[in-house]
């Protein structure tokens, strides 16, 4: 199958997303796509977080920001027209952060930035982190996005987000503002529209011919390719208060602490000593994991060692689940 590329211009965040949704349920088998984007004023959380935890949302939505919710898992990002999104899909087999970081960083190269890719999700340079890369699987396809920081504005990053001390100290900054750079900063000709043109090229030269989708060139360039009908429906969910915010956190117990994969918020309600609520916040990369914590704990008894053993029959030896079963265990209930 034929590689497809992207170009959108439409800075709407949830019609990004529902966009990006549609085209990992129904790009085909053996296609690698690439999809270009970019949102305005905008706070985007993980799959399993907590919008109130990780954004002043009300600051935002005052200065007529959006608060989106992505698919994937792992922390809150910021983005402005200083920021470029990028998005890989292509067969779960294939998937290698590795290699997509590739036309990345060959891109980068071309304007004498040089940058690499580190742990499970980060493109840096020496100085600082430019790239945050977050994943997520179907049954046969995957998808890896990410952004790239150009010219963001990072006074309005740390006013919308709300970075906690124990992840700040955990990666060793002091302000979220701290650990990132602009690419700005290594080379005033970078601008995102030519940075779109550097990783087509280098997409093509990784991957092999594509047929190329740029609005910018022909507006009405996707009109034959997707959906609309679709789209729309995908969009309901995206831009609804429901998905992008869900319910309030109101229960009896709250506890939030942070591990090397992540921090996590386990919320719990009981009654007569039997859970009967409880909702997972995280920022963990592995957001099937987090996801299904949900309903972990449903009508467990509200006692340590039934709670872990729970957790343990459904994970086994799982470590995100070993390391939270030793955390529940040394809880005072």
């Amino acid at each position: 199958m034929k590689n497809i590329v992207i170009v959108n211009n439409t800075y709407d965040p949830w019609y990004n997303l529902s966009l990006e949704e549609y085209l990992l349920s129904m790009t085909p088998d053996g296609s690698v796509v690439l999809f270009l984007w970019q949102n305005a004023n905008t706070v985007v959380i993980g799959k399993n977080q907590n919008p109130w935890r990780e954004c002043r949302t009300e600051l935002l939505e005052s200065e007529d920001g959006k608060l989106a919710r992505r698919s994937t898992g792992g922390g809150a990002v910021y983005h402005d027209l200083g920021n470029l999104n990028f998005s890989f899909i292509l067969d779960r087999e294939k998937q290698n952060f590795t290699e997509q970081a590739k036309v990345i960083v060959s891109a980068l190269e071309e304007y004498g930035v040089k940058a690499y890719a580190t742990g499970r999700n980060d493109i840096v340079t020496d100085e600082g982190k430019i790239s945050g890369n977050a994943f997520t699987y179907r049954r046969t396809r995957a998808l890896h996005h990410g952004t790239l920081l150009v010219d963001v504005d990072k006074e309005k990053l740390g006013k919308y987000l709300q970075v906690s001390k124990e992840k700040m100290m955990a990666k060793g900054i002091k302000s979220v503002q701290g650990r990132i750079r602009n690419l700005k900063e290594y080379n005033d000709s970078i601008t995102v529209d030519d940075l779109k043109d550097k990783l087509i090229e280098k997409f093509i030269a990784q991957y092999g011919e594509a047929d190329i989708y740029d609005v910018r060139k022909d507006k009405n360039c996707l009109d034959a390719l997707l959906d609309k009908e679709e789209i729309d429906r995908i969009y309901k969910t995206y831009s609804s208060w429901e998905y992008r915010y869900g319910e309030a956190p109101a229960f009896d117990t709250e506890w939030v602490t942070r591990f090397p994969w992540g921090g996590i918020e386990i919320h719990l309600s009981s009654k007569n000593g039997i859970i009967t609520k409880n909702a997972v916040f995280s920022d963990a990369m592995d957001e099937c994991f987090i996801s299904g914590l949900t309903n972990c704990f449903a009508d467990v008894r509200f006692k340590k060692e039934d709670m872990v053993n729970a957790l343990l029959k459904k994970y086994g030896d799982n470590y995100m689940a070993c390391d939270i079963a030793a955390y529940i265990s040394e809880k005072e209930i």
